[in-house]
């Protein structure tokens, strides 16, 4: 028989929010990176931050995850304050950054093994999870190549593992399909909605609203370090056509016209930067 308590708290726990942002700025400078933004996140769900390319997706995670101090503000990371408890955070997340640097002279195998003995795994327990993910992720056959020779597909895929090993409860990924071949974005792509589908929250920054919208289904919508908008994907499109159009408006791109326009000395024609 099914407990009613236990289907109640799993409930509670979908709803509740999985990160909770307030107030959070970062300034580089004289340059305005974060603007104090609010945000929750929900649990148990794929959720997407996109912008363009210097909106503040990455600094804005890498706050969230505790990679870097905000200058004001607060984050919640399942319930726990990401500042005070920095451990107890860091053992309930995964992070995949953008430009990952790992372990150049350890195999992917040797790199989990390592990783598993930092979490306190036993030998055995690291082993297994270890040949499961390298399994899963099609790393079997590069599993004792030393990862300086992996490619940008293989470490991204790695860096996956590396960050799953631990079964976080919350992951964060920092534009993880970015230069990863189709094959293997196919295959990181199965690994994500088998883990959301357990009820974990994988939240991931692009800016290839395609990508977004046949993944998640919750999205925040960054531009000049700000949320213009944010909430399950259909509530954010709106009546736009696609994402990819509710995104163009909500960034205001678009009204800069024509792209190219003034480039009037580019394509047929001559060659001659001089006078006829």
């Amino acid at each position: 028989m099914h407990d009613p308590q236990q289907q109640l708290d799993a409930t509670d726990r979908r709803n509740a929010a999985a990160v909770r942002v307030r107030g959070l700025r970062k300034q580089f400078g004289g340059q305005v990176a974060v603007d104090g933004i609010d945000l929750d996140v929900p649990s148990g769900r794929f959720v997407g931050l996109v912008g363009p390319n210097g909106a503040g997706k990455t600094t804005t995670l890498s706050m969230i995850t505790g990679l870097l101090r905000p200058d004001s503000g607060t984050v919640e990371v399942a319930g726990r304050d990401v500042w005070r408890d920095p451990v107890d955070v860091k053992s309930r997340i995964g992070v995949l950054p953008e430009g990952l640097r790992l372990f150049e002279r350890l195999s992917g195998r040797e790199l989990l093994g390592h990783l598993g003995a930092l979490r306190g795994f036993p030998r055995q327990e690291a082993e297994r999870r270890t040949s499961q993910l390298l399994d899963t992720l099609d790393l079997v056959g590069a599993q004792h190549k030393l990862i300086v020779d992996y490619s940008t597909g293989m470490r991204k895929k790695i860096g996956l593992a590396a960050a799953l090993l631990h079964n976080p409860e919350v992951l964060f990924l920092d534009e993880p399909f970015e230069g990863v071949d189709p094959v293997s974005a196919e295959t990181i792509r199965g690994v994500l909605e088998r883990y959301t589908g357990s009820g974990a929250t994988v939240v991931f920054s692009s800016h290839v609203m395609e990508l977004v919208e046949s993944l998640c289904e919750w999205v925040a919508v960054m531009a000049v370090g700000s949320i213009r908008a944010h909430g399950p994907i259909g509530e954010v499109r709106g009546s736009a056509g696609s994402l990819h159009e509710a995104f163009l408006h909500l960034v205001g791109a678009n009204g800069r016209g024509t792209p190219g326009d003034g480039l009037d000395w580019l394509g047929g024609g001559s060659r001659s930067g001089g006078a006829e």
